[in-house]
């Protein structure tokens, strides 16, 4: 656990608009070195977190902390603004040269031209626009001009780097080795960083923490591994990825095990629990398996379901199958394994899901008191 004082730190963080809340945060920590990634819907109050944390808008009430310090005494916030930099979705590149836009920040901090030279080519380089140096930023593709924008932000050696869907709206090969740059440079800078983003697949990638926003609330923050798969209610669920969410009640326990009636069929999971208990039983894709014949002895799943294939459906690169098991159930497999097992819609299949890979939800909000 990092005990180190948080970079930034916010608390009773409230903001309106129109009378209406749109930010409600009772709590929000970055620790340095470590990037953040704020996901939910749209709508949810990732770019308006950002914001409020850049104090490009202002809030109704809460408290901010910059190395412990209250952000609002003397001159801390003037001080705690020229720590930040801020990369949009649009790159909102001042009209001049890719050169010029990533001075621009350095200048205003009153640096000597020769630190400027040397700090701003070595910035074109880790972001692989040297050449470009001498080109007008009205003249660069979106790619282009968003490595501008990036190489700008980290030119000034920022204590903080707020990201707002960088990448958004770039063509996906782009939008890959963009990414693949801000990583590396994330990692090479030490930086620490908050990242908006409507891309799971972006969070996982580049965050130590995510946060699952909904609402202008943060529903759940943890490690990815955590938050995809134990999430903590049906919406965190769904909204990560989990294809099967299913409501049923704790009939048996055992020895760190027990078992759920599900519409008539019973799931083994892992845990404690109460008989009589009404719990949701969490089943990502990726950890169900498919099997044409029935699971043999030699399989380590506590979980066998026969099902008959509902849908076949291309998901990226694999193959969503849903089936109907007496319950919905969802898994994932990739072509070959499509063409091996020669699965068809109204095919009769074998599910397997070992008891460990349930995740189980007990008293969820949404399920009332």
């Amino acid at each position: 656990m990092n005990m180190e004082q948080p970079v930034l730190a916010v608390k009773n963080l409230l903001v309106k608009r129109g009378g209406a809340t749109v930010l409600d945060i009772d709590a929000f920590s970055v620790n340095r070195g470590e990037v953040v990634g704020l996901i939910g819907p749209n709508g949810a109050g990732k770019s308006t977190l950002l914001l409020a944390m850049s104090k490009l808008l202002k809030a109704k009430r809460g408290n901010m902390y910059f190395k412990g310090n209250d952000i609002e005494s003397g001159n801390g916030a003037f001080a705690y603004r020229r720590m930040l930099s801020m990369v949009f979705q649009e790159p909102l590149l001042f009209d001049t040269t890719v050169y010029n836009n990533i001075a621009s920040g350095l200048k205003i901090r009153g640096m000597a031209s020769s630190g400027i030279r040397k700090t701003v080519m070595e910035h074109l380089n880790r972001f692989g626009i040297s050449h470009l140096a001498k080109r007008s930023a009205r003249k660069l593709s979106g790619g282009e001009a968003q490595r501008t924008s990036l190489a700008r932000a980290f030119a000034t050696g920022p204590e903080i780097i707020f990201l707002d869907e960088p990448f958004s709206s770039l063509d996906p090969p782009t939008r890959e080795a963009l990414m693949d740059d801000l990583q590396r440079n994330l990692q090479e800078a030490g930086a620490t960083a908050v990242m908006a983003t409507h891309d799971q697949m972006e969070a996982l990638r580049l965050a130590d923490r995510i946060a699952v926003m909904n609402q202008g609330r943060i529903v759940q923050m943890g490690p990815p591994e955590e938050v995809i798969n134990q999430p903590v209610d049906e919406f965190v669920a769904s909204f990560v990825g989990t294809e099967t969410i299913l409501r049923g009640k704790l009939i048996k326990t055992g020895e760190g095990t027990f078992t759920i009636a599900v519409s008539g069929h019973e799931i083994e999971a892992v845990g404690t629990g109460q008989i009589g208990e009404t719990v949701v039983c969490c089943i990502r894709p990726e950890h169900v398996t498919i099997s044409a014949n029935p699971p043999g002895s030699a399989t380590s799943s506590r979980n066998s379901f026969r099902g008959r294939i509902v849908k076949i459906s291309r998901s990226g690169f694999f193959y969503k199958i849903s089936m109907d098991c007496g319950f919905p159930l969802v898994a994932y497999i990739t072509s070959s394994s499509l063409e091996n097992l020669m699965l068809k819609e109204e095919t009769q299949v074998f599910a397997a899901v070992k008891a460990t890979a349930i995740h189980v939800i007990k008293h969820s909000p949404s399920m009332g008191s």
